[in-house]
């Protein structure tokens, strides 16, 4: 199926966030961290997520994670404990996250290339994902219809 068939249209159409979560990287971070603010309510919202609907990553958030800490063991382990599937990236997310990241331009962004959050956001809508994230204004400006679970 090619980005922007009828079919692809009609599955936009009828995202509803149903399919799972996506987890964005701030909120393993979260996690990670005993001492961020966020901790607590990381934590519940993961485990509350997790037991409604599968959790998932993609390889953008997974190498955010390893940037500060290149440990892929360790990092695998966490994401195990809470049966995170490793999801790939939807070849029909890129168009979605181009345009995303066209809107991002005309209203005066300075980036030359597309964020990750793009191609999170643009994943999260092929894939019927909700997104789990501290950042929802991002998400709710440039995918407008995204189940954003956020503080």
């Amino acid at each position: 199926m090619v980005a922007g068939s009828p079919a692809r249209s009609s599955a936009l159409a009828a995202y509803d966030g149903s399919a799972g979560v996506i987890v964005d990287t701030n909120i393993w971070i979260d996690c990670i961290d005993p001492d961020s603010e966020w901790h607590n309510w990381a934590m519940d919202q993961l485990q509350a997520c997790g037991e409604r609907a599968p959790l998932h990553i993609n390889i953008v958030i997974y190498t955010e994670l390893l940037v500060p800490q290149p440990d892929g063991r360790a990092l695998d382990e966490l994401l195990d404990v809470y049966e995170t599937l490793r999801s790939p990236l939807p070849w029909a997310c890129a168009a979605l996250a181009a345009r995303a990241f066209a809107l991002y331009r005309r209203r005066g962004g300075a980036r030359n290339r597309p964020m990750p959050d793009f191609y999170i956001g643009a994943h999260a809508a092929v894939a019927n994902l909700g997104v789990l994230t501290r950042d929802a204004a991002g998400y709710a400006s440039y995918f407008p219809r995204l189940r954003v679970i956020a503080p």
